[in-house]
């Protein structure tokens, strides 16, 4: 019988974090109040601020489901001030939006500089990240917890090595009783590379939220989802929530669920052949049309989150 053969993790090597040159800072985060000058706007846009403020009215759930370039374009603050106000009721992300929150958490920067890291080998191979985050989702899975309370948990225990807290948005959620989970997928994140990395707890943790996300979603009718530049995963686990939650007959049916990329779509709402690149792009038909297919809304927010995200603050905080 055939035997794969496997590599030795434990012969990688890391490098301190501590003196790594980082391209997203504390000191360069966006504040919300003080760089809104420009603000977006679209019909669709118009409609999806109308429908978040009357899901906050009326109590509704709204799920906010990101992609890790929304923390790495400094907008941190703003997922923060959402939440805060009842504009965000559950929070998810993939695995590397949790390292870059977390990275900013300890170190104040993240976003290291990839094309010259990887000719090396360097890439990804932080101690301080890879073995910090690593113990707390192996404590964390031990207990039971999900992914983002592992990390909220360990960073409440271990405060002195995390001095920018209040940036922290998994921390930040779990103070304000907001559920922040993460859908991890094994081999993606720079911290599956660390020797420490224990790929049981990683799963366990990771499915523990999987279960927090589908639970949040089996509230949604009359609620909102955002898909904020999630091309993949956030489409493929929003799919798969929903598709749990009508099978356990949950009225999920009148949502408003909202896409913010960059990829112009045309007219979004159409059916389009297979032949069609766009075809394929995930969130068009995970988010926008089949969830909404027999009733609600499906929205495309075509722009830079450097645009929209705090424009969405700006319209959200002047209906107050």
């Amino acid at each position: 019988m055939f035997q794969p053969r496997s590599i030795d993790f434990s012969k990688t090597r890391t490098f301190t974090a501590k003196d790594r040159y980082n391209l997203v800072r504390i000191d360069n985060l966006r504040t919300p109040g003080a760089q809104e000058d420009d603000l977006f706007h679209s019909p669709e846009f118009d409609l999806l601020v109308q429908k978040l403020a009357q899901a906050k009215e009326e109590g509704r759930t709204v799920t906010c489901f990101i992609g890790a370039h929304v923390i790495k374009c400094g907008l941190s603050r703003y997922l923060i001030w959402l939440m805060e106000h009842g504009y965000i009721s559950h929070l998810a992300s993939n695995g590397a939006g949790s390292i870059h929150d977390f990275e900013l958490a300890y170190l104040g920067g993240t976003s290291e500089h990839v094309p010259t890291a990887i000719e090396d080998g360097s890439f990804g191979m932080w101690e301080e990240t890879g073995l910090w985050m690593n113990e707390a989702i192996r404590e964390g899975a031990a207990k039971g917890y999900g992914y983002g309370q592992s990390l909220a948990a360990y960073a409440d225990a271990h405060k002195s090595r995390f001095p920018h807290l209040e940036d922290c948005v998994f921390y930040r959620a779990w103070e304000m009783g907001v559920p922040m989970t993460y859908h991890v997928t094994i081999g993606t994140d720079i911290i599956h590379q660390h020797p420490a990395a224990d790929y049981a707890a990683i799963g366990r943790a990771s499915g523990v939220d999987f279960g927090y996300f589908c639970h949040s979603i089996a509230m949604l009718d009359g609620g909102v989802h955002m898909n904020i530049g999630s091309a993949v995963t956030g489409a493929e686990v929003f799919l798969k929530a929903l598709s749990i939650a009508r099978n356990q007959g949950y009225p999920t049916f009148h949502i408003t669920t909202a896409n913010f990329d960059i990829l112009p779509l045309g007219d979004y709402r159409t059916d389009i052949g297979k032949d069609k690149y766009d075809y394929y792009y995930r969130p068009r038909k995970n988010v926008i049309n089949r969830p909404t297919s027999q009733g609600g809304t499906g929205l495309y927010i075509c722009g830079n989150h450097e645009a929209t995200i705090p424009s969405l603050y700006a319209r959200l905080r002047d209906r107050a």
